[in-house]
């Protein structure tokens, strides 16, 4: 992989700093996604030597010296068609064809899905719900381009980052790539799913590393926590700790809400970042403000059920190879896995699977729909999935659909928001246990949901308000975005189940 610039970092620390604290641009993200019009060296160099002139004008200097990221302009238009041929054509429009990336972008070999909006590049859990609505389309070809993509990243960085951006090579985002080879297996068969094994060790070893040094008295390391039982189980992480370049004003406000460390708060934002649930009240102490934020503190249920199911499809990938050694180690990896979650995750007294604090060694007590992850993969006991079912109903279910916590906070991931993820795997796991009534009124709102907006507005969105249907979603960093991938792909994969 080519060796990658990251001026705004390191050669434009000053003028990065000053740029992205005067808020010149009402996107902290819009700056980072530019690239310089010559050697960033010579870019420091003359604003270091024009900043303290009478009348410097330093948006005017940051149009002057750099690309900034231009509106997508196409000619596409979604009026008098369909929803369903809307989305059947808005897979060339969201298309990205490799070629002359510069700045902060890494280059990919294959064409790929972007979600649309102000997100320019492709985002790695964002691409596995997309998959399923160009496996609807018969795309398989873009499918196979991004696992390809994805490969590639995990064979020369060792793993898939939240995104194709030099800013986001410390952390990763939700492990999908076993389920996105199970997707293009389904319509390749199993040769597919072996071709694909060595970058699926590699990403499994990413999130294990430091498995083996962990002891009672260091019980923690990058990505893995050991239990007081010597349980291993998992955390979000992020390698840096300091303010995200793509949201550094709202980082360095956060930081200075509270009295804690700096670099504490800056690691438990962007390990948030890398759950994808940026942000929610579930990674909140107090479930409420931003700087109360704990994230590395708590051991996800949705995290941990996606990495048993990696381990999963390993063990299938060595069963068929017959590979004994790594059969057994598996099987027993499998095992203590799932005893884990259910052991740490699961309140017998609520009656739900929550996220576990393995500082205070208890349950995060706040509601999220993450707790349908152990529905989704089959890990839950009936009795759990009937409780799950009837919390789901009276916590989360909605006239649009499922919300994603029960909690008000402002935070994009909280309510009165729903995701498309979410209701996907909220119907999955609900039908896994028959509460197929459910699972289809969920299914029924989620799409009428989908289908008011696009009436009114010819637009798929990122998130909708499920709550109140005839409002927008709101809250988070930044505006609603169109587009929009993973939205489109849930809508398409609901519309062909039965």
């Amino acid at each position: 992989m080519p060796q990658q610039e990251k001026f705004f970092i390191e050669s434009l620390a000053s003028l990065y700093t000053e740029v992205q604290s005067q808020e010149i641009f009402p996107d902290s993200k819009y700056f980072v996604d530019g690239t310089a019009n010559m050697d960033p060296s010579l870019v420091l160099k003359a604003y270091e030597a024009e900043k303290n002139n009478p009348g410097f004008d330093l948006k005017k200097f940051v149009v002057t010296y750099f690309k900034l990221p231009a509106e997508l302009t196409t000619h596409y238009s979604s009026a008098n068609k369909n929803i369903v041929q809307h989305l059947y054509d808005l897979w060339d429009v969201l298309t990205r064809t490799p070629g002359n990336e510069a700045g902060t972008i890494i280059p990919l070999p294959f064409p790929y899905i972007v979600p649309g909006g102000r997100f320019r590049e492709v985002y790695y859990w964002d691409s596995y719900f997309t998959m399923l609505g160009l496996q609807v389309s018969k795309r398989i070809d873009i499918i196979q381009n991004m696992i390809d993509n994805f490969a590639y990243l995990t064979d020369n960085i060792g793993f898939i980052p939240n995104g194709n951006r030099t800013y986001y090579l410390g952390r990763s985002q939700p492990p999908f790539f076993a389920m996105m080879i199970e997707l293009l297996a389904e319509e390749q068969g199993v040769a597919t799913l072996l071709k694909y094994q060595p970058q699926l060790e590699k990403e499994y070893a990413f999130w294990m590393d430091g498995e083996k040094k962990l002891t009672a008295a260091a019980y923690n390391h990058r990505r893995v926590v050991q239990l007081p039982d010597g349980s291993i189980l998992n955390r979000y992480w992020d390698d840096d700790d300091r303010p995200r370049p793509e949201a550094y004003i709202e980082d360095v406000h956060t930081a200075n809400k509270t009295n804690r460390p700096k670099e504490i708060i800056y690691r438990h934002i962007r390990a948030a970042a890398e759950s994808g649930w940026d942000f929610s009240s579930r990674w909140f102490k107090d479930g409420k403000n931003m700087d109360s934020i704990q994230t590395t503190d708590l051991i996800p249920v949705d995290l941990n059920c996606l990495l048993l199911h990696a381990e999963e499809v390993l063990l299938k990938m060595y069963s068929a190879k017959k590979e004994a050694d790594s059969v057994q180690l598996f099987e027993v990896k499998i095992q203590n896995r799932k005893a884990a979650i259910q052991k740490y995750c699961w309140n017998e007294s609520k009656g739900f699977y929550f996220d576990y604090n393995h500082i205070e060694n208890k349950t995060s007590g706040l509601y999220a729909l993450a707790a349908v992850y152990p529905l989704f993969f089959s890990i839950a006991d009936k009795k759990q999935a009937k409780q799950v079912a009837n919390m789901i109903e009276e916590k989360f279910l909605q006239p649009g659909g499922v919300v994603t916590t029960p909690y008000t906070t402002g935070q994009q991931w909280d309510a009165p928001n729903g995701w498309a993820p979410l209701q996907w795997m909220a119907y999955k796991g609900l039908k896994n246990y028959g509460h197929t009534s459910l699972a289809n009124l969920i299914k029924q709102r989620w799409m009428a949901t989908n289908e008011k907006v696009y009436a009114d507005d010819g637009k798929m969105m990122e998130k909708y308000n499920v709550t109140n249907t005839t409002t927008g979603a709101g809250g988070g960093e930044y505006p609603n975005q169109d587009g929009f991938g993973w939205t489109n792909g849930v809508y398409l994969k609901l519309l062909s189940e039965l």
